[in-house]
């Protein structure tokens, strides 16, 4: 694969941009890290990284939500971690605050369990829909979580499930929204085929 499609990485200061990056040159395409609106307007596609908290994402996702919301409706839009939840309509993070509402639903807090330790941390497996984000991922495929929270959504809008404490929607789309709870750029070589089957929509 050339490195034909631009990506924009969304540098809105939180997350670890550097590991997306790196993953996303492996995967086969030229990504630029930016909150400059007209390059993430021009871009074929946008990544939307983060760790951390969902208000203080949103805060600072501000300067450069709207033309993220406009960008979206014509390119794919691939979140990741924090980015996944920040599609979401609400979550209940330290309170009830608003998300983007680009994938329905809330972001809620793992329940407690005797002997299951949140957050979520380490390798578990997915069990993908039939979505391009998923081409030649198979069922059962170990991918590598940090989470506290998890996306409450849909079944339409669930294009992978794990499970820990409870099910959940490990990827979600909408459109051309789409997101992983997971960590690809940290999840081996499927982690890479999930980032290349991205790219691909790119192109």
């Amino acid at each position: 694969m050339t490195a034909t499609s631009k990506i924009a990485v969304i540098d809105y200061g939180l997350g670890n941009l550097r590991s997306v990056v790196r993953g996303l040159e492996a995967a086969g395409c030229g990504p630029v890290v930016t909150a400059d609106p007209e390059l993430i307007a021009s871009a074929d596609g946008i990544v939307l990284p983060g760790v951390g908290a969902f208000a203080e994402g949103m805060e600072k996702l501000a300067p450069v939500r709207r033309v993220v919301e406009e960008a979206v409706r014509e390119k794919p839009l691939l979140g990741i971690c924090l980015g996944m939840q920040m599609l979401l309509e609400r979550s209940e993070e330290h309170g009830m605050h608003e998300g983007l509402g680009m994938i329905p639903g809330t972001v809620r807090r793992f329940p407690r369990m005797t002997g299951m330790k949140v957050p979520q941390m380490g390798w578990n497996t997915i069990t993908p829909a039939d979505h391009p984000l998923f081409t030649d991922v198979a069922d059962g495929t170990f991918v590598y979580f940090v989470h506290s929270y998890y996306a409450d959504t849909t079944p339409d809008a669930t294009i992978a499930r794990t499970e820990y404490i409870v099910p959940y929607a490990s990827a979600v789309a909408c459109g051309n929204a789409m997101a992983v709870q997971f960590h690809p750029e940290k999840s081996g070589p499927a982690g890479l085929r999930i980032l290349r089957n991205f790219v691909a929509m790119t192109e």
